[in-house]
């Protein structure tokens, strides 16, 4: 072969797809590596430290070993499916189709992933209302679609319905709402959901919800959008048992959507992953009904007692923060504590402190927004928050 020819191939070889060059590696994971690398108490990602609920645990042991080993149905199976008609009729007066408007993915993560690729063309606009879950706008660009930011403020993170208004032209074929919020925190109200909801259908557009902190809230009520007058045929939920059932690594996500829609993203869904593990989404039958009302109660109860730990420990150490609405994550300013940027502090406070958050800039279409702000995780056991405060405390003091 000619030299000119091997340098050909040698070029072609290390060229990736355009539409990869704005990505960049998980923020939120690499901190999890800072984390190992300093020992430091991980409050940068979402995963809880302790166990997930005995009745999960059995239903998946006895599925495993009833050798329940092979591909499910790629939509989910029968019993998940059904156990979420149940839970979506219980919880919130939703008629859903077992058959024709659920599909169970591989974590709400590939759920947002489907969705985008099944409903939203190159070329179209899908606004994210920031700060947002870091997949939000890779997965727009995925579909070669343009995510349009939308910028919530700080320290109340309240959506602007004329800023919203302002922000939909022509080419919006979605709005992205995540709520609870991660990373802020918060819950959004009625008016606020009716607002989504209003300019939705003046423009026949979509709405996305993100629901999977659902259940744990402490200030206000959940309001499911589907149930909002008009929405139900174009609104697509997305959801999961991860944090429910503080089962992360099982990656078991569920979407709701009309049929016409759910058609197209079993397509995509089924090309991505085939389908998600058959024997825990048996288990995760088996949680949705076997376990009562007392145990989300009970959930909440508890997060609530973490994130006041957490939330003055950080007021104690100096930082600028709110306690959250809902989800557990804490956004908090670190500007009284230190003049570093907010990488370059979360992986400082990692190493020195031993404590480790995520950089607040992962959240925002502007690095420069969340400079001075970082994100810590409260799904973790009353007593490693009290190590990881009692370490900020001696830290600042």
């Amino acid at each position: 072969m000619a030299p000119n020819s091997i340098i050909a191939m040698n070029h072609m070889n290390h060229r990736t797809a355009a539409r990869t060059h704005t990505f960049t590696e998980s923020v939120i994971r690499e901190m999890t590596r800072v984390a190992r690398r300093h020992d430091a108490i991980n409050l940068a990602q979402g995963f809880p430290d302790f166990p997930a609920p005995g009745l999960l645990k059995d239903a998946a042991c006895r599925a495993i070993q009833g050798d329940v080993n092979q591909y499910a149905v790629t939509w989910g199976t029968s019993g998940l499916r059904r156990a979420l008609t149940d839970k979506y009729r219980e919880w919130y007066g939703l008629e859903v189709d077992p058959d024709r408007e659920i599909t169970v993915t591989c974590g709400a993560t590939e759920a947002m992933a489907a969705v985008m690729l099944a409903a939203v063309d190159p070329g179209e606009e899908v606004i994210v209302l920031e700060p947002f879950y870091e997949n939000y706008g890779p997965d727009a660009i995925l579909c070669d679609a343009a995510p349009v930011f939308l910028p919530l403020r700080p320290p109340g993170f309240r959506l602007d319905p004329d800023e919203l208004r302002r922000a939909v032209t022509s080419r919006t074929r979605a709005i992205v709402i995540n709520t609870p919020n991660n990373p802020s925190g918060r819950v959004f109200d009625r008016d606020e959901m009716t607002a989504v909801a209003d300019i939705c259908r003046e423009h026949d557009i979509l709405a996305i919800t993100d629901e999977i902190y659902e259940h744990i809230i402490y200030e206000g009520e959940h309001i499911a959008m589907a149930m909002l007058p008009g929405m139900r045929d174009r609104t697509i939920v997305i959801s999961g048992l991860s944090k429910t059932f503080s089962i992360t690594g099982w990656r078991i996500g569920t979407i709701i959507a009309p049929q016409y829609l759910t058609s197209a993203i079993r397509k995509v869904h089924d090309f991505l992953t085939v389908g998600a593990p058959a024997p825990l989404q048996e288990a995760c039958a088996t949680g949705l009904q076997g376990l009562p009302r007392d145990y989300y109660d009970g959930m909440a109860r508890d997060y609530l007692e973490r994130r006041d730990i957490l939330h003055a420990g950080l007021r104690d150490s100096g930082f600028g923060c709110s306690p959250p609405e809902g989800a557990y994550y804490i956004m908090a300013d670190f500007s009284p504590l230190s003049g570093l940027d907010d990488i370059a502090f979360s992986t400082f406070l990692a190493k020195e402190a031993g404590v480790a958050p995520v950089p607040g800039s992962s959240f925002f279409s502007r690095p420069e927004d969340g400079a001075k702000l970082v994100r810590f995780a409260f799904c973790k056991r009353a007593e490693t928050l009290q190590r990881a405060v009692e370490r900020l405390r001696a830290f600042f003091s």
